[in-house]
């Protein structure tokens, strides 16, 4: 079984919670396909409603995650031999976690494998690579961004893609293995080089180790990588 999976949030800190869930189930030449809304309990900030889009009155009358159809059927299926694939997947488990799901099966993340096996990307959001590799021309349906489960369709259109540059043993692989980031992708170094940076502006790179807690990382690797910290 492969399960496509994305979910959002009421907010990006550590107090919030999911708020819709979209899967894309595939086993053999069956397909099941959930989109759901819940409710954790947690107000969802406008912020996040500017994003995905889902707002309070439309959580409402919403049940909570374990309650719903998504819940369900991952729990039917949280064994070894289903595999759960997104992107930036890590995040999305996290937050099922906070709701009472862990999941035991294999775990393929495409943000890492297409860093590790497309690298010249400019970007890596899964908005950018679904033009910039055309995924959308798979498309059959209007996906909306930040809707769970058109980010669950566009995250399996880039897994099939990926299956061209390796098999789904080499994706899962790589899901796990960090990569070297060669060029920032924001800040006032955006598209710069990290190793010219190491060498003019070292005391910068340092300062991103030393303070920001939530660095990514790869991008914490790469810099201490360049900074030769890592043997």
């Amino acid at each position: 079984m492969l399960i496509f999976l994305d979910v959002e949030t009421t907010g990006l800190e550590e107090k919030d919670m999911v708020c819709s869930i979209g899967i894309i189930g595939v086993e053999e030449k069956n397909t099941t396909t959930i989109y759901e809304l819940v409710n954790e309990g947690k107000k969802i900030l406008s912020q996040a409603s500017s994003v995905n889009h889902i707002t309070n009155e439309m959580l409402m009358d919403k049940v909570k995650f374990k309650e719903s159809q998504a819940y369900k059927f991952l729990t039917c299926h949280n064994n070894l031999d289903a595999t759960i694939i997104g992107h930036n997947i890590k995040f999305d488990l996290a937050m099922l976690e906070k709701s009472g799901f862990s999941f035991k099966g294999e775990v393929i993340d495409t943000l890492r494998v297409t860093k590790h096996l497309v690298p010249e990307c400019e970007q890596f959001s899964l908005q950018f690579l679904r033009y910039e590799l055309k995924l959308y021309k798979q498309e059959k349906d209007e996906l909306q961004a930040h809707n769970a489960l058109s980010d669950a369709t566009i995250a399996k259109n880039l897994y099939e893609y990926l299956l061209d540059f390796g098999t789904k043993e080499l994706l899962s692989e790589l899901s796990f293995k960090k990569v070297l980031i060669s060029k920032f992708e924001f800040g006032k170094y955006s598209g710069r080089y990290i190793e010219e940076i190491s060498m003019c502006d070292r005391g910068y790179l340092e300062w991103m180790l030393a303070n920001i807690i939530d660095l990514d990382e790869d991008l914490r690797y790469s810099i201490e990588y360049y900074l030769g910290e890592l043997s």
